[in-house]
């Protein structure tokens, strides 16, 4: 199904919506609190990450508020220079949800965003549909459920969002979903469609592994990480780059 881009402007700000999704959305679908009264909050946010699972009339959704890591957290918490509509988060973060959609890649399909404007800052949310029985690729990892085969396939699936362009500003092993039927990407905050090119992608590569590594696959040490789920992880994804 195409998407069908919205806009809903007013004094604070604007919700860019897809239409064939749900046909009307408004502010309330941005408010958890909105959410909770009408028995409709499956899980409350909070953290970083701002993160709650909705009941909406588009199905189960997940409402990400965007937050700021790190010391920036400190001193702006929510808030973000504004520099323009086109430029928030929100709606950079949808639009390439939408590219990656129409490519026919395994992302969050996005349903709606916004952004509230005050005076030089600005605050965001994003509305996808949830995707459902999955776990992240770190939950697997410390199951002990990460092998050869699901390194291949996560190989694989980092290729081809590579092969279209698609970089993801931070692929970690809490970003890949492991379903039983696929893999899928998420939180693509502050990615973008660029050329492909080796520098990237090889750097993307080794964010992940990084990500691995923290969360203790090379337990057993370097070599045997290398050996076992690396060295797998690399060969198919070196072979799908290619095909």
């Amino acid at each position: 199904m195409a998407m069908q881009e919205r806009i809903r402007e007013d004094a604070a700000g604007a919700i860019l919506f897809d239409a064939a999704v749900s046909p009307q959305v408004d502010n309330d679908w941005f408010e958890p609190d909105a959410w909770r009264q009408r028995g409709a909050l499956r899980q409350a946010g909070g953290g970083r990450g701002g993160v709650s699972i909705i009941d909406t009339p588009a199905g189960e959704c997940v409402l990400r508020h965007y937050r700021r890591g790190g010391r920036v957290a400190i001193l702006m918490g929510d808030r973000y220079l504004w520099t323009g509509a086109e430029r928030t988060r929100a709606f950079a973060e949808f639009r390439l949800l939408g590219v990656i959609a129409s490519l026919g890649l395994p992302g969050p399909q996005p349903v709606a965003c916004r952004y509230r404007r005050t005076g030089l800052f600005y605050t965001a949310d994003l509305i996808t549909r949830r995707i459902a029985d999955v776990q992240t690729l770190a939950e697997c990892l410390a199951a002990g459920r990460l092998d050869a085969e699901m390194a291949e396939l996560v190989g694989a699936l980092v290729a081809r969002f590579h092969r279209a362009g698609i970089w993801h500003a931070d692929l970690n092993a809490h970003n890949v979903l492991v379903a039983a039927e696929d893999l899928f990407l998420i939180d693509f905050d502050r990615g973008r469609q660029r050329q492909p090119a080796e520098a990237w992608q090889q750097a993307n590569l080794q964010r992940l592994r990084r990500s691995l590594v923290k969360l203790g696959a090379a337990g057993q040490g370097v070599a045997a990480f290398e050996e076992a789920l690396w060295k797998p992880l690399i060969y198919r994804y070196e072979r799908t780059l290619r095909a």
